[in-house]
């Protein structure tokens, strides 16, 4: 017997009910917690995911998933203006930061304490990374990077500037709009990076 059947409710399922509790009240909630809100028992859940690190990884590559983020990126990478390829791989990354940033906010926060929340946040940020260098290569490729940067020292900017992090304190510390915010980081790394 599978174990969609023998729970009634899907991985998925279970995934987007742990993100909305988390998105609510943190990401200290536990496997029982998640297991009552789904309707299925602790068990089940484990079925599932084995550990809470299995459910958080699962989690935020459920969300990855979820709003297509990878496929939007580098969908925004095959466009032959350089300056529009940046422009709109950020805009693809703002608007999924906007999607993911109540529980992203307590992943980071917890990532000091809790080595479950760290390894699901690494997880995703190396990804991210990763995918943001293939956009510097690119742009430098096209003789549009400015002469300052490697490729790595471009990339490390590009990650720190338009990461969750720096959108926080623009959005909630000091009450930007997310289209000021938005519009104003991509002028402020196209202006750094590009020539």
């Amino acid at each position: 017997m599978s174990i969609k059947k023998a729970t009634g409710i899907t991985r998925n399922e279970i995934l987007d009910v742990a993100w909305d509790l988390i998105a609510q009240r943190g990401a200290e909630i536990s496997m029982k917690e998640i297991a009552a809100a789904s309707g299925v028992s602790r068990q089940s859940v484990y079925l599932h995911f084995k550990t809470r690190g299995g459910l958080l990884m699962a989690l935020v590559k459920r969300a990855d998933d979820r709003f297509a983020i990878k496929e939007n990126f580098f969908a925004a990478i095959a466009l032959k203006p350089p300056a529009k390829r940046l422009d709109k791989c950020l805009c693809v990354w703002f608007d999924f930061v906007i999607k993911i940033q109540p529980v992203a906010n307590h992943l980071i926060r917890l990532r000091k304490t809790d080595e479950d929340a760290a390894a699901a946040w690494s997880d995703r940020m190396n990804d991210l990374w990763l995918w943001e260098r293939q956009l510097v290569k690119s742009l430098s490729s096209d003789g549009i990077l400015a002469s300052c940067w490697t490729i790595d020292d471009a990339t490390d900017f590009l990650w720190s500037s338009s990461s969750v992090q720096a959108w926080e304190l623009f959005t909630c510390d000091r009450n930007w709009t997310t289209r000021k915010c938005s519009k104003v980081l991509r002028q402020t790394i196209a202006g750094a990076l590009l020539v």
